[in-house]
């Protein structure tokens, strides 16, 4: 008895033991990414955010990335977001409590810019960045863009002057990347001259600033003092502050000579942008955003609705095999004159079917997905569109495949990573294309010859009896 005690009291002792280890475990996967109350820092890295684009989403998660790539960065500063009043609340909860920023809303500043011939329309809001000189609370702010990827720790930059910026453009420094010393007279300064229209080339931030700081290229070179002491006045930023991703596309490495390689930035077209799941391999430096983004915020988000399409995609691949004879039998005929009418009408039905096939994955895609998700994705949604038209017009797999697989060899040849530099690269692309182009050729013309037959074959129009048919048409089943 005593040892059947013994045993029960060693089996409870255990479960006890079990239960607290388990809700330990459950209590830090439920809280293991509460932050400790911030600290305030001196200085700040900040960004802003505002809506009314078509790509307000996916700018939110390109600065959640940007707040979060820094925070593993371990930057001593405060991470600032520059929000405009309306800025859903949710996004805002978002950014503080789970991303560790301060959240500043301000109101919409008014371009008086806007009626300029040149004007983008998508720069609009973008003079809130001169909100960056009211925050008071810090003595420098580095101001960025959310098309940042920083590759190391960049705290030195507080050690600049009232302000600084890097030239990627030889007459024209970059407003991606700038220091600033917070200042209300700058800032009252720089909202009185948006009042009496200041000159800007471009309507923009980028345009302001540069005339309001018109002298910034006769200025001397940033260089860190080594007693960590600010510098005063105005400096250049060595290039390796703001590093075109275009320089690397040219020779596939970094080459900046002066200053550190600490910073990417993605200018130009907005569709380019290294967030968006088509920027890989098309833009070799896409995966390394994609990557930042996976070791920080992740892709929870996304893959509820990616789930959903894949297993739409395969019952689509499912039915339409499974009711293969039943989608070719919806022809009708009526004399021979029809039957030309009818090919025609197949031929023009069939192409618009399979070309839809390969651009509507495209569209439904989250635009934000992880590139190896995106286009497997899009593959998958390809080919199940694709095989409705197969099915229903009783074509060959391989010719209406021949695009499918002509992308897939595309983009296999671009990731390919042993080019010696982008100039070979974008030689081997021209050269996949002019040599993949007679096969597309084959496969449109297979295609063709495919829809002629199509009508005729027994089991997609059976042959009518030799009897009369009777007036009207005859659905033939």
């Amino acid at each position: 008895m005593d040892w059947r005690k013994q045993k029960q009291s060693s089996t409870g002792c255990f479960l006890r033991w079990l239960l607290m280890l388990l809700l330990l475990f459950i209590n830090v996967a439920a809280f293991g990414d509460t932050r400790a109350p911030q600290q305030q820092y001196k200085n700040a890295y900040a960004t802003m955010m505002y809506m009314g684009t078509p790509r307000d989403y996916e700018f939110y998660i390109a600065i959640r990335v940007l707040i979060k790539s820094l925070a593993r960065l371990n930057v001593q500063a405060d991470l600032v977001v520059i929000a405009s009043i309306d800025v859903p609340l949710r996004w805002v909860r978002a950014l503080e409590e789970e991303d560790g920023a301060k959240v500043v809303r301000v109101e919409n500043m008014d371009n008086p810019y806007k009626k300029q011939s040149n004007f983008d329309g998508r720069f609009k809001l973008t003079l809130n960045k001169l909100y960056a000189w009211s925050l008071m609370d810090y003595e420098r702010v580095v101001m960025l863009d959310a098309d940042n990827l920083f590759l190391q720790k960049t705290d030195e930059l507080f050690q600049c002057g009232q302000f600084c910026a890097a030239f990627i453009n030889p007459c024209i420094f970059h407003t991606g990347l700038f220091v600033l010393q917070p200042s209300m007279a700058i800032f009252k300064d720089m909202v009185h001259e948006l009042k009496i229209g200041r000159e800007n080339a471009d309507g923009a931030d980028q345009g302001f600033i540069s005339s309001y700081f018109p002298d910034l290229l006769d200025q001397p070179m940033f260089h860190p003092p080594p007693n960590a002491t600010k510098l005063e006045g105005t400096y250049r930023l060595p290039l390796g502050y703001q590093m075109d991703a275009s320089y690397y596309y040219l020779k596939l490495r970094w080459s900046i000579p002066c200053g550190p390689n600490s910073v990417i930035t993605f200018p130009g077209a907005p569709w380019l942008k290294p967030w968006y799941w088509w920027s890989w391999p098309v833009l070799p430096l896409g995966i390394q955003w994609h990557e930042q983004r996976r070791r920080t915020l992740g892709y929870a988000a996304e893959l509820p609705l990616v789930l959903i399409q894949s297993v739409g995609y395969l019952g689509i691949i499912a039915m339409t095999r499974l009711a293969r004879s039943n989608l070719s039998k919806l022809c009708y005929r009526r004399s021979d004159k029809s039957i030309t009418v009818l090919q025609n009408g197949l031929k023009l039905v069939a192409l618009c079917c399979i070309i839809a096939a390969y651009i509507l994955p495209f569209f439904s895609i989250p635009r934000t997905i992880h590139p190896l998700l995106g286009w497997t994705l899009y593959f998958l949604g390809a080919f199940a569109l694709c095989s409705i038209a197969i099915n229903a017009f009783l074509l060959q797999m391989l010719p209406v495949l021949v695009p499918w697989l002509g992308i897939l060899g595309v983009l296999l040849v671009m990731a390919f990573p042993w080019y010696p530099d982008g100039v070979i690269r974008a030689l081997s692309v021209f050269g996949y294309a002019f040599c993949f182009a007679p096969f597309l050729w084959a496969s449109i013309v297979r295609i063709m010859v495919g829809l002629q037959l199509s009508p005729e074959r027994e089991s997609f129009l059976p042959r009518l009896v030799e009897s009369s048919p009777p007036s009207g048409f005859n659905k033939l089943y």
